[in-house]
């Protein structure tokens, strides 16, 4: 009964907190849903709100994502800024999946309120009401926050369930509906388990050329794998229960997972990255072949189109010097087998940024679940270990290059997906 009794206390002050709309003494009243800060939610939602914080998508403006933000910078412009254009003086339709809340008010200065800055906050998923799908009736694409119906009087949530907003008495049993400070719908899984709920974003995407950048819904539907996005980015974990930002001791609680990892979690990367290889000594050279297989339903690497990764190969001696290795600079430039990239180009067939792009050159990623084999004569002499590493790098050596001493230096270097070794 106190631990209810303290829940509902916690759901109180919370409902105070979302109808003032700030939890900022002195601030001034905020009459949007979009508005509420994810620190209201936090009060009875602590560990997903911890997941979150931590989060891309907590993290997804031009504030707070380097890489985003460098983007943003050099081909939109200052994110502080109000009423900026892009170069055919429109919208930054960018900010339609990066920072929502200033896309539906169509602002660009996105530190003139928090909820442009928090990106995709707690509000804007839980405010979808209906998918639209990704493009009009008449082929327009809808991007981002354009792709859904949104709710600006409600919540809503996965489970199906109904809520009151009218406050519980202390020492009450449970009300059927069950109490939420704020109005509250349970929209059917077929939103919110199911990939619709990411598509407005993660759909292909292409520049205004027309050239496809961000191809992930398209890789998953070629497929053909029914398994939604949640399963593996949003599956429900096991974590301990938190009172105040404290843990509980003995106390867990099943959530699903709000970190929502990608390309920037090593976890995600090792998990969609199965790697296995075989070394015989065969006269002068040791015969030599690596299996890679793609475990997930999409490409990997997928998302950003400057997101790759590379094999290292090497052959060591009993003393872990390094005697032969795979290439000198960079496998893209040394050994085109082992670079697995998007490659974009311009009018002229050279390779160039995402905005100006005009065409695919090449695409050498591996495509859903696919398993490729590199073959490889490294000459024996002296060998004792033969080692492989798959390295996942968020940026191509030319880009990345170029962001040295603007993003940090973990950006800048490459994941380990997988390895494999011989002993001789």
């Amino acid at each position: 009964m106190r631990a209810r009794t303290r829940l509902l206390n916690l759901s109180f002050v919370s409902l105070l907190l979302f109808s003032i709309g700030s939890v900022q003494a002195g601030e001034k009243q905020v009459s949007s849903l979009h508005h509420i800060k994810p620190e209201a939610c936090k009060q009875c939602h602590e560990e997903i709100y911890q997941q979150w914080s931590g989060s891309m998508h907590a993290n997804s403006s031009a504030l707070k994502d380097p890489i985003h933000g460098a983007f943003y910078k050099n081909v939109i412009g200052d994110p502080k800024a109000e009423d900026v254009k892009t170069k055919k003086g429109k919208y930054p339709v960018c900010l339609k999946c990066h920072a929502p809340v200033a896309a539906m008010e169509k602002k660009t200065k996105l530190d003139a309120k928090p909820a442009y800055a928090n990106g995709i906050s707690c509000v804007v998923c839980h405010s979808f009401n209906k998918f639209k799908g990704t493009d009009t009736p008449d082929g327009k694409p809808l991007y981002g926050i354009d792709a859904y119906q949104i709710d600006t009087e409600s919540l809503h949530g996965p489970s199906g369930n109904t809520y009151t907003t009218e406050r519980v008495p202390e020492g009450s049993e449970w009300p059927t509906p069950i109490h939420h400070p704020q109005p509250l719908k349970g929209n059917a899984s077929d939103l919110f388990e199911s990939n619709a709920a990411c598509m407005g974003c993660h759909e292909k995407r292409s520049n205004f050329h027309g050239t496809p950048l961000c191809v992930t819904g398209a890789e998953y539907r070629d497929s053909k794998n029914f398994t939604a996005c949640q399963a593996c980015h949003m599956s429900v974990v096991t974590v301990p229960k938190l009172d105040k930002g404290e843990v509980v001791p003995g106390q867990f609680v099943q959530i699903a997972d709000h970190t929502m990892g990608g390309g920037h979690d090593p976890r995600m990367i090792s998990r969609g990255l199965a790697m296995s290889m075989d070394a015989k000594p065969t006269g002068e050279v040791i015969r030599t072949e690596i299996t890679v297989r793609n475990r997930l339903p999409h490409s990997f690497p997928t998302g950003a189109p400057f997101r790759n990764f590379f094999i290292k190969l090497a052959a060591y001696d009993k003393d872990g010097k390094e005697l032969w290795k795979n290439y000198k600079v960079h496998p893209i430039k040394d050994d085109p087998q082992a670079a697995f990239w998007y490659t974009l180009g311009d009018s002229e067939g050279k390779p160039t940024i995402p905005p100006k792009a005009t065409q695919v050159l090449a695409d050498t990623r591996l495509s859903p679940n696919e398993t490729r084999t590199l073959k490889y004569d490294i000459p024996v002499s002296g060998v004792a270990i033969v080692r492989a590493e798959a390295l996942y790098d968020l940026m191509l050596p030319p880009i990345r290059a170029k962001m040295k001493g603007k993003l940090p230096d973990e950006l800048l270097r490459p994941t380990l997906a997988a390895s494999a070794e011989v002993r001789l």
